[in-house]
């Protein structure tokens, strides 16, 4: 059982408190696209603000060059988006290193932390100058939790105190619900490009899942492993001979990798390209699979149906074009009207989950990406086992102020 500090042992009331934040979001014509993440944050700023701190929050964006300020990578919109959510300014501060003037309940927002030399490879300097900034590290960035960076690990042994934020904490007790406790029949969806990015996640929920659903490019490679001919469709011929692998050895265990009955098919990989629906049989060598056909979206929702735990990343095919989007639109709606326990995560899942109107049916949906499939791989999390540390040693100084 993880043993964490949280922001309800504390006594936070004018403390400097450095909350590291996943602001990590898409951004158009210079404004927040998507201020999913941002609104996720508010509940533990408010907390906060409301108990009296002053507030520090830090973040990255992209993957802008260490060492080097570039106005495309700046927190800026993120800071008017703040701003505009709490109903109060949110300044943005460029140079926050050597300290910044705070009065009780002031909030400020320090520029992109991967600005700073030394952030992604968790530079035991950068770190210790974050942790002298504040009496409260918090980590309320699930999302970024697979990584060892100075922002979310090395800070953390610096800081007087360091503490999971409530965000952090639903995140492991939603997916620790959905796959360590889970409650049977569990069925997991994994979809995406590429086998060998998410090989290792497969291999794991083979031996946990009842059902394991694949899709896009990664259930090309399957069917073609099951000897299906997929015309030019993507797959990987590296990982054949694994997935046919894996399908018999998911069998052994108990768990079963149900493979598309029909598809969709294009002939180019165009939004404008007609859509042919086809057994799987009658697919020609320059036909392109992607999406899922109905006969196969039925067998699934048949298996949804009677799921009590259902874990969800990555779509079953090109869903950005109307005409591919069907199959995960209609997982989407099986998903929402199961009344089985569901957590999805990922980029592309919550694009799909946004962009066809279930996020209320969703009972958890996760905010991280990498670090949600590194923990249904079974990974210890950098950013985790750094909090549970600091928690021990916590502890013990506690126990030590009661003689």
């Amino acid at each position: 059982m993880t043993i964490l500090v949280k922001i309800a042992d504390l006594d936070l009331s004018g403390k400097t408190v450095l909350i590291r934040e996943d602001y990590n979001v898409p951004l158009k014509d210079g404004a927040v696209a998507d201020d999913t993440r941002i609104r996720a944050s508010l509940p533990t700023i408010k907390q906060l603000l409301e108990a009296g701190s002053k507030i520090i929050l830090v973040s990255h964006l992209g993957r802008p060059v260490a060492g080097q300020y570039d106005e495309a990578f700046s927190l800026a919109p993120i800071a008017k988006c703040l701003s505009e959510l709490l109903g109060r300014d949110v300044p943005l501060i460029k140079d926050w290193l050597n300290g910044i003037d705070m009065s009780d309940k002031d909030i400020v927002l320090c520029e992109n932390v991967r600005f700073e030399t030394g952030e992604t490879k968790n530079d035991e300097a950068l770190s210790r100058k974050m942790g002298q900034l504040c009496q409260v590290y918090i980590n309320d960035a699930f999302a970024t939790a697979h990584r060892a960076q100075a922002s979310t690990h090395g800070v953390a042994k610096y800081a007087a105190i360091a503490a999971a934020g409530p965000l952090l904490i639903a995140e492991l007790k939603a997916l620790t619900k959905a796959l360590r406790d889970a409650k049977k029949p569990l069925v997991a969806i994994v979809g995406g490009a590429k086998v060998s990015t998410k090989l290792t996640i497969l291999e794991t929920l083979s031996d946990k899942v009842d059902q394991l659903i694949v899709g896009g490019g990664i259930a090309n490679t399957f069917l073609k492993a099951a000897g299906h001919n997929i015309g030019n469709s993507l797959f990987e011929a590296d990982l054949v001979e694994v997935a046919a692998n894996l399908i018999e050895q998911a069998k052994i265990k108990g768990c079963d990798i149900p493979l598309p009955v029909d598809v969709v098919c294009g002939k180019a990989f165009d939004e404008n390209t007609p859509a042919i629906t086809k057994l799987l049989s009658d697919i020609e060598d320059d036909d392109l699979i992607l999406d899922v056909g109905p006969e196969t979206s039925q067998q699934l929702n048949n298996i949804l149906t009677n799921a009590n735990t259902i874990v969800w990343n990555g779509p079953l095919g090109v869903f950005e074009f109307e005409q591919f989007s069907a199959g995960t639109k209609n997982l989407a709606d099986a998903i929402a009207n199961s009344d089985a326990y569901s957590i999805a995560g990922g980029g592309d899942t919550i694009a799909a989950i946004s962009k066809f109107g279930v996020i209320s049916d969703i009972s958890y949906i996760s905010t991280g990406g990498g670090a949600f499939l590194e923990f249904l791989e079974g990974k210890k999390l950098p950013a985790i086992e750094i909090l549970e540390e600091a928690a021990r040693s916590w502890a013990a100084m506690e126990k030590a102020r009661e003689y």
